[in-house]
């Protein structure tokens, strides 16, 4: 069994307001939650206006389908119009890891 992560460090246009901000950051966890069927939540910079960390997670069998649906989840939100991703970090943990 594999475990991967993606933490994606978001910088969000014209918002004024955590009310805006949520409503900018809601769609986009949601349509990487049904798209990919992962796990995905806002996990960071709760109480800043403009930036966001949304986590992303998920379990599979092999490595290679790990990296290819976070690869996928990446590229998703790098291409939203709206967003500017700052960056993204990856994990992927497997049955050799140290504990």
């Amino acid at each position: 069994m594999y475990v991967g992560s993606l933490e994606l460090d978001i910088l969000l246009g014209d918002v004024h307001s955590l009310k805006q901000k949520r409503s900018l950051v809601r769609p986009v966890i949601a349509e990487i939650r049904r798209k990919f069927e992962v796990s995905a939540a806002e996990a960071g910079h709760l109480d800043l206006h403009r930036r966001a960390l949304v986590g992303v997670a998920v379990v599979a069998a092999d490595a290679g389908h790990i990296r290819e649906v976070l690869d996928a989840c990446e590229r998703m939100v790098a291409g939203r119009p709206e967003l500017e991703l700052l960056s993204a970090r990856r994990r992927v943990h497997g049955p050799d890891d140290d504990e």
